[in-house]
């Protein structure tokens, strides 16, 4: 089958590119797994936050806002709703708290008391600082994946599943990949595999950039009867030592673990759990009893810690669409038109430096 662009990695960042891209070009997804969003995609923490990450996240935070709060054509309403996020600080981590509220806005300042008024587990003694971000917002992962999975399809896109490609063959101008179906070629090959983006891109012939896959855990805690409140924030410490939230009437608590690994289908360290669900217990009133489950997923960073959108400068063809980190649902909807709109030929309605901080030749400038 000849298409104009494959994309290797149906997590939401691969499967909103080929929607995006679809409306004017014909697109293949090419998904490892049996299903779409198995790996990050499917186990994020799933909250919007508009200050959280650097200048250039922001500013990708900022243009996906839009699409999250009006989906049209992939939802028919808002893939957000109210949740807030509360930052507590020690007064060891006051440093961190200001770090994050310089160039941040619509943040409120709260005192110990009040942080307690809003989340009542949490220990006034500790905290000598809080921020409080009401704007926040959960965001549902599944529906918005499903509905760009099917806006893909609605515009003639194509998704194969349980496809592992090995090499990849670049020939007379074309990207080669076989399947069951047939081969499917075509002259752009976009690299959305996520923690693999490095192995993607040796398999191609590209010198891989830097990205690292790290671990991030979670496990979910039973409340005592009538302490959990559905409308509590997300509470978490300044420094990123631990973080939770309200879940499905539980208490999903993250010891915001980032443990380099190599890129596998991710399980939690016994013991960076309890290390960080310690760190959470000393902030909280309420000892934790039992963990009911856990898991983890992989968030891969670049080494600026900003995604890599744009074609590789010196492989033809190939096209990075990777290391979001942990923003790459929430930015998903700007990355997406900026990967359709870089592989059309189309300008791009995002500020040029933040295409430029964003292009993966920045890294060999750096160099």
């Amino acid at each position: 089958m000849n298409d104009d662009v494959i994309i290797l990695g149906g997590g939401i960042a691969g499967i909103s590119a080929a929607a995006e891209t679809a409306a004017d070009a014909r697109v293949t997804v090419i998904e490892a797994e049996p299903s779409i969003g198995y790996h990050a995609t499917g186990r994020s923490a799933a909250l919007f936050i508009r200050n959280y990450g650097n200048a250039t996240l922001r500013a990708l935070n900022a243009a996906s806002a839009p699409m999250l709060e009006t989906p049209q054509g992939v939802c028919d309403t808002s893939l957000l709703t109210p949740r807030g996020e509360l930052l507590v600080a020690t007064s060891e981590e006051i440093e961190a708290l200001e770090a994050y509220a310089a160039g941040s806005s619509g943040l409120e300042r709260l005192d110990a008391a009040e942080a307690v008024e809003m989340v009542s587990i949490l220990r006034p003694e500790p905290i000598a600082a809080a921020l409080l971000e009401r704007d926040a917002q959960d965001i549902d992962v599944d529906r918005m994946l499903q509905g760009y999975a099917r806006l893909l399809r609605q515009r003639g896109g194509r998704i194969v599943t349980g496809l592992r490609a090995g090499t990849l063959r670049r020939e007379a101008g074309t990207w080669r990949i076989d399947t069951p179906d047939g081969a499917v070629v075509a002259p752009v090959l976009i690299n959305a595999t996520g923690a693999w983006a490095d192995d993607t891109a040796r398999a191609a012939g590209a010198r891989p950039l830097g990205i690292t896959p790290m671990r991030r855990s979670a496990a979910i805690l039973p409340l005592p009867d009538g302490v959990l409140r559905d409308d509590w924030p997300m509470f978490a410490s300044a420094s990123e030592a631990w973080y939770a939230k309200p879940e499905a009437g539980k208490l999903m608590v993250s010891p915001a673990d980032e443990d380099p690994v190599d890129p596998h289908d991710a399980w939690p360290d016994d013991m960076v759990l309890a290390e960080g669900l310690d760190r959470y217990e000393r902030a909280v009133t309420v000892p934790v009893t039992r963990v009911e489950r856990s898991w983890a997923g992989l968030r891969s960073f670049a080494p600026d810690r900003s995604p890599v959108v744009g074609f590789d400068p010196d492989r033809d063809g190939f096209f990075w669409l990777a290391g979001q980190g942990g923003y790459g649902v929430q930015t998903a909807p700007a990355l997406a038109r900026l990967a359709a709109d870089l592989c059309l030929g189309r300008a791009s309605g995002l500020p040029g430096e933040v295409v430029a901080a964003l292009a993966p030749g920045r890294f060999a400038k750096a160099g």
